[in-house]
């Protein structure tokens, strides 16, 4: 019957939503991820961070493993848009996009007091207690981060920038081994020394 009281328990799928709730719930997850890892962030914490009830969560989400997948999709979207604006932009050569790359992120955990990591640095460390989606997701991300920076580092040896005999692909993966390890120091000593420190050292092997 049409008068007939709804049933308590999650809401059907296909009912009506704020289509802002998701977004709202995406960005309260990326901030609660980053700052406090996966496990130690509880989705009662989350959502009433943003005042959003459980049943609207379940809506949208199946669990908090979906929902900490669909966390990082969206964080590696918003990343490798950052990444590609900075390491394809026309207007510099190569190796100082990549180091005006560098600048960006440093200058983005000061902005927080260095309370916020890199989100898949910080699941990387997480992944003994995490389900094995999420190291899928993880290596699936690198790749694709690693294939930018890999592609900025072919254009700076076409342009002699770095010699012939280095291993694009290879330095790449060097460069994000370092820069996630930078990262994790930089929150523990809340200073962007040793972000600026890992810049300094990976761009002057890259010359020598």
């Amino acid at each position: 019957m049409d008068n007939q009281k709804r049933q308590r328990g999650r809401p059907k799928k296909n009912q009506d939503a704020d289509p802002n709730t998701k977004a709202v719930l995406l960005r309260a997850g990326l901030v609660w991820l980053t700052s406090s890892g996966f496990n130690q962030s509880s989705l009662d914490t989350i959502l009433s961070s943003v005042q959003v009830p459980k049943g609207s969560f379940y809506h949208y989400f199946e669990n908090k493993e979906a929902y900490g997948l669909e966390v990082l999709a969206h964080y590696r979207q918003y990343f490798e848009a950052k990444l590609s604006k900075h390491l394809n932009d026309p207007r510099y050569p190569p190796l100082q996009r990549l180091s005006h790359f560098m600048s960006d992120a440093s200058n983005g955990m000061a902005k927080y007091q260095f309370s916020r990591g890199c989100l898949i640095g910080n699941l990387e460390l997480e992944l003994p207690q995490l389900p094995d989606t999420f190291r899928h997701a993880i290596v699936a991300t690198y790749s694709s981060w690693q294939a930018l920076v890999a592609n900025c580092l072919k254009q700076a040896q076409a342009q002699a920038e770095i010699t012939a005999d280095k291993d694009p692909a290879a330095l790449a993966e060097v460069f994000w081994i370092g820069w996630e390890g930078a990262v994790a120091r930089a929150r523990l000593l809340q200073s962007a020394q040793p972000l600026q420190q890992f810049g300094q050292f990976f761009l002057k092997q890259l010359t020598h």
